[in-house]
């Protein structure tokens, strides 16, 4: 029995090993495993257990020599000594010989001069199958040629950790030897640990080959090949508004901006399910069949139909399938230089200009900052919007110090002349406590393709003194009045009030998280009067 070197990780005696079977083999797997069922697209549908979303307190990376001073340690960026990375990954190894081993061998990085090379090691099917589709699948040539990996993935849900023993927080763990190019996880059956590890793999090793890991969408004209890049938090239309049927989209989660251009790290998708409409998303909605895996949507027993509204199990229901099952898809996932960057928030405020054009100083402060606010909780009293800020729109995925890649941005920019747009999708004429509405969709539609075709280039801009930001006074297809934040609350003594605060909250953050920014990152900012 051919075993691909995985003797060399302890894992010894297996009891079958099978590597990069198709998607009809690992569905026929599961299903014979009892890792879960069909739903009647032809699906597989399982349930995750207890973790049904990523878990950022049981993440760590090996303190060790070589990238101690690279990591940015804290809360996010946890350490662990390689003492205790090897015991628990000796007893992973251990408690999957005897088992049926499922082997993926694949490529993150689309762009063949930034190509790395991934095996995953599963002990489940279910999960082999998800990275199949979520990595970019080699052809049978380039399999027979894959030689040894650059990074090797060990991945075994049913091994539990005792945190007292092993110097964890809980029984899950999820581990990256950045030097020993070796990552463990353990404990958690969410399938999502697994392709983040590896962006968290690209996101260090990219900035030592002059490449900008970006956790953003892209697309292209199909065209011109023009390119823009999305970045933006859960619920700010990063997905909706990069899927544009006139456009082709290089991908939806991860990319790298290179002195070529940019490129998906991915080859795939892994869409949020809960109330997925077939009219609000058809492509992601036509893409849940043979070949995709989903997790913890709920299932009708008998009609195997699905309740995208049932969020009994988790909010957090989802669906992984390979990107070629989009139809506007760019295969292979590369694009040109961007021409513009998107940043997009939905400000529940009420306060940020629906649009406005970023210098490149400013522009890095709110990479760096990277907000978006949330609807005021269910808690009885609390009627405020709740702000969030992650860091460079992906702070758990980004390993080093933002100061790297702020400055990778604002030196792209300057060398390529690229513009930067901050594109509010929130409310406008109040804020969501007021009962205000979100600015219509079809209205930032109009202003992201006026940011792509250069319209905004020959328009006067205004200067919004609150949030040091410029603003234009028209955009085709936007009545002018919709371009004004302040202008659209009646209450304009109630805006300045509101619009402070926020400054305050971006003011106060800013300071705590990047005491040591650049003066001129930090003056490009909101500045509360």
């Amino acid at each position: 029995m051919e075993t691909y070197g995985i003797e060399k990780f302890g894992i010894l005696a297996p009891k079958a090993v099978y590597r990069n079977l198709t998607p009809a083999q690992l569905t026929e797997a599961a299903l014979r495993r009892g890792e879960g069922s069909l739903s009647n697209t032809g699906a597989l549908v399982v349930t995750t257990g207890k973790y049904t979303g990523r878990s950022p307190n049981d993440k760590f990376i090996v303190d060790s020599e070589g990238v101690h001073n690279d990591i940015a340690w804290g809360k996010v960026n946890r350490p662990i000594s390689r003492e205790k990375f090897d015991a628990i990954k000796g007893k992973v190894a251990a408690y999957l010989q005897g088992r049926e081993i499922f082997i993926f061998d694949g490529f993150a990085g689309a762009d063949p001069k930034y190509t790395k090379k991934f095996r995953i090691i599963n002990e489940l099917a279910s999960q082999n199958l998800f990275i199949h589709q979520l990595l970019i699948r080699p052809t049978a040539e380039e399999l027979a040629n894959y030689g040894e990996p650059d990074y090797t993935m060990l991945v075994a849900p049913g091994f539990k950790c005792d945190p007292e023993v092993d110097g964890v927080n809980s029984e899950a763990a999820i581990m990256i030897d950045y030097e020993a190019h070796t990552i463990v996880i353990c404990g958690s059956q969410y399938s999502g640990e697994i392709k983040k590890s590896v962006f968290s793999t690209m996101n260090y090793v990219m900035t030592k080959e002059n490449v900008l890991p970006m956790h953003c969408s892209a697309n292209m004209d199909p065209v011109t090949h023009e390119t823009a890049v999305f970045f933006g938090l859960s619920g700010t239309g990063k997905t909706t508004l990069s899927a544009d049927p006139g456009r082709k989209l290089i991908g939806d989660d991860e990319h790298g901006w290179s002195p070529d251009g940019v490129f998906n790290f991915e080859g795939g998708c892994y869409a949020k399910c809960i109330n997925l409409k077939e009219e609000n998303e058809p492509e992601i909605y036509h893409a849940i069949k043979f070949g995709s895996l989903v997790e913890n949507v709920v299932m009708d027993p008998e009609t195997r139909e699905f309740n995208f509204d049932d969020d009994s199990l988790t909010e957090n229901t989802r669906v992984g399938y390979p990107v070629d099952y989009i139809s506007n898809a760019q295969i292979p996932g590369e694009g040109g230089i961007p021409k513009v960057v998107i940043f997009l928030t939905a400000d529940a405020f009420g306060v940020l200009p629906p649009i406005s054009r970023l210098s490149k100083e400013a522009a890095m402060y709110h990479f760096v900052t990277g907000f978006t606010s949330k609807l005021a909780g269910t808690e009885r009293g609390v009627t405020e919007p709740q702000p969030t800020f992650s860091t460079l729109f992906g702070e758990p995925f980004m390993p080093m110090d933002p100061q790297v890649y702020a400055k990778m941005l604002g030196d792209k920019l300057d060398q390529y002349g690229t513009k930067v747009y901050l594109v509010n999708t929130g409310w406008a004429g109040g804020s969501a406590a007021s009962g205000a509405k979100r600015m219509k969709l079809s209205y930032t539609r109009a202003m992201v393709t006026a940011a792509l075709n250069g319209s905004f280039d020959n328009i006067e801009f205004k200067h919004h003194d609150v949030f040091n930001v410029d603003y234009p006074t028209s955009c085709p297809g936007v009545p002018d009045e919709k371009l004004d934040a302040r202008g659209m609350w009646e209450d304009k003594a109630a805006y300045d009030e509101q619009a402070n605060k926020l400054a305050k909250m971006f003011e106060d953050n800013f300071a705590k998280k990047y005491p040591n920014m650049a003066a001129e990152i930090v003056n490009a900012g909101p500045k509360a009067k």
